[in-house]
């Protein structure tokens, strides 16, 4: 056989390789039957409260888009239905990070969704740089997201000054003769805490308000009585509280049991989870509380989600619906781009605005965040009940009269 014959042959066999790789190529493509999102969330430990009703509000966006057969994929020309795979942060940074990077090397998910709290998803956006993989989060302080530039993920949360803001619009809706004179700052010492602390001072100068006391606060402490003799020996009579659950149900506790009779007590963090009311009972009645969302929310679908957490749970929540709406703007974004390619996901989550989701129309800014509007919110008998002047005719705060008349 001639030399010519064999590169003839040669060049076939190439043509008949390259075919059928085409041909397997395409077969594998038509035979993908889902979307794997992962979600490195805390199931156990000190956040395990917060993550609770975000796995609820991840399953539940979930159910709801494979009722409708999934999400259509131009890539593989069908709609294809989504499989969460969750894998417990443990409320721990460094088994966040471990968690993030199972999803992606051994559960081969295709898109993330966020952990909880500035201290989990933070390092975990880190991981999503390192391994290329697109993270839609939520739940950090939007300038420490903003000031890493990250190119694999992006942040639907809040702007600090508008979410500090919101303790002194509510004090600013009281009569002034009724409001509280004598105000604290109680801020944890953590990540979030340094974090988000700073803007309360800069929103009380902007509101014309002042603390007479600023006291950093320890986290998972079981004794804050030096602390709250301290503020009764001040004479405070308004709190606005940032730090966690277990921390605010401590607080709150011992206040009443050293007669520390505060007028209003805002928390930020830690007061609005049900687990607070279940913890303290009548204890916690007044006591304001933050939130990102309610089924009182004049967008579609509030009332179905907050119904059908209530019917499973017999709670409320206001933190689903921030959530279920991550979800919503994710899945959106895959049918926009039409793949699973996660950089183009993130293009067509920056690219498009997503109307009518149940924090209603969101849209993203060219660095990558989306600021969602804080509401408050205040426990009355049991429930969380929306406030103005966040939410058109709702209820008027109320304030705390002491403890010896409740």
């Amino acid at each position: 056989m001639d030399k010519k014959s064999t590169l003839i042959r040669f060049g076939v066999a190439l043509i008949f390789l390259a075919v059928c790789l085409m041909f397997f190529g395409t077969v594998y493509a038509k035979e993908r039957t889902e979307i794997r999102i992962g979600a490195p969330i805390p199931v156990t430990g000190i956040l395990s409260m917060l993550g609770r009703e975000q796995r609820w509000a991840y399953e539940q966006a979930v159910a709801d888009i494979n009722k409708e057969g999934g999400i259509f994929v131009k890539e593989y020309g069908k709609k294809l239905p989504v499989k969460l795979v969750i894998a417990d942060a443990e409320s721990d940074p460094g088994k966040a990070v471990a968690a993030f990077e199972k999803l992606v090397k051994v559960d081969k998910v295709d898109l993330m969704l966020s952990s909880q709290t500035g201290q989990l998803t933070l390092p975990t956006c880190i991981a999503a740089e390192k391994l290329k993989t697109y993270y839609h989060t939520t739940t950090i302080v939007t300038p420490q997201w903003a000031a890493s530039k990250f190119k694999w993920s992006t942040l639907f949360f809040w702007d600090p000054n508008q979410a500090a803001g919101t303790a002194f619009d509510i004090l600013d809706s009281i009569p002034k003769a009724q409001r509280p004179k004598r105000l604290a700052l109680l801020n944890e010492d953590s990540m979030d805490g340094r974090g988000f602390g700073p803007f309360f001072k800069i929103e009380a100068k902007k509101f014309g308000y002042s603390f007479v006391a600023d006291e950093p606060w320890t986290v998972g402490a079981k004794d804050y009585s030096s602390l709250i003799m301290k503020l009764k020996g001040k004479g405070v009579d308004g709190i606005i509280l940032f730090g966690s659950n277990t921390d605010s149900v401590t607080f709150v506790r011992q206040s009443k049991e050293l007669d520390l009779n505060w007028k209003l007590l805002h928390g930020f963090k830690g007061t609005w989870g049900t687990e607070f009311w279940n913890a303290l009972g009548n204890k916690a009645q007044y006591v304001l509380a933050d939130g990102f969302w309610h089924e009182d929310f004049p967008f579609p679908k509030c009332k179905e989600i907050g119904k059908a957490y209530f019917k499973k749970y017999k709670k409320q929540s206001v933190s689903i619906g921030m959530f279920y709406a991550l979800c919503q703007t994710l899945f959106e974004a895959i049918e926009k781009a039409g793949t699973l390619d996660g950089a183009k996901v993130r293009e067509a989550v920056l690219k498009y605005e997503f109307k009518d989701t149940v924090m209603g129309d969101v849209k993203y800014n060219p660095n990558g965040t989306s600021i969602l509007a804080l509401s408050a919110f205040q426990w009355l008998d049991g429930k969380l009940i929306a406030l103005e002047p966040f939410v058109k005719d709702a209820q008027v705060t109320k304030l705390a009269p002491p403890w010896d008349n409740r």
